[in-house]
C-alpha cells in the first residue's frame, strides 16, 4: 500500500516539475518587456504600467489598466505569448531563443506570437511570407523539443 501511494505522489510531483519548466523571456524582468499581453488582443502594443502588475507562473506582467490585469486574472492561460514570448519565427526556423521587439506581435487562431524586428529584419514580415501553418507546427515541435533537452 505504501508503495502504490508513493508511486502515485512521486507521478503527480513530477508532473508539476514538468508544468512549471517553461522558460520565459523576461528581458526588463517582464514577460513581453512590460507591454500589455491583453492589449494585444485589442490590436495594440501598450507598455504596462508599474501599477497594474501581476505575477503567474513565477512571471511578472504589466497592464495598461485596471480592466487588462483583472481580464488577465480570469483567464491567464489565454494572454500567455507562445513559445515563453520569444520570437515565434526563430523558434520555428532555427529552434533558437531570439528576444522580442514587443511592438511586433500577430494574433492568430487566438493565440499570440511576438517577433524579432531590427536592423531591418523583420521576422513577421518572412512568418507572413511563408507557410504560416507550417511554421506554426514546427516551432510547437520546436518548442517542445527545445524544453526536454533543459
Amino acid at each position: 500500500m505504501k508503495t502504490k501511494l508513493f508511486s502515485v505522489i512521486f507521478f503527480f510531483g513530477m508532473i508539476t516539475t514538468f508544468a512549471q519548466s517553461v522558460d520565459y523571456n523576461t528581458k526588463k524582468n517582464y514577460i513581453a518587456k512590460g507591454y500589455d499581453v491583453v492589449a494585444y488582443f485589442d490590436n495594440q502594443a501598450i507598455e504596462g504600467d508599474k501599477a497594474y502588475t501581476t505575477t503567474y507562473d513565477n512571471v511578472k506582467f504589466k497592464f495598461s489598466s485596471e480592466d487588462n490585469l483583472k481580464a488577465f486574472k480570469n483567464d491567464p492561460k489565454k494572454y500567455i505569448p507562445q513559445y515563453g514570448g520569444y520570437c515565434a519565427y526563430a523558434v520555428a526556423v532555427s529552434s533558437k531563443k531570439v528576444d522580442i521587439n514587443p511592438k511586433t506581435f500577430e494574433i492568430r487562431d487566438g493565440k499570440l506570437y511576438l517577433f524579432y524586428n531590427s536592423w531591418g529584419n523583420n521576422t513577421l514580415k518572412s512568418w507572413k511570407k511563408n507557410n504560416v501553418k507550417g511554421l506554426q507546427k514546427k516551432a510547437d515541435k520546436n518548442w517542445e523539443a527545445m524544453n526536454l533537452d533543459e
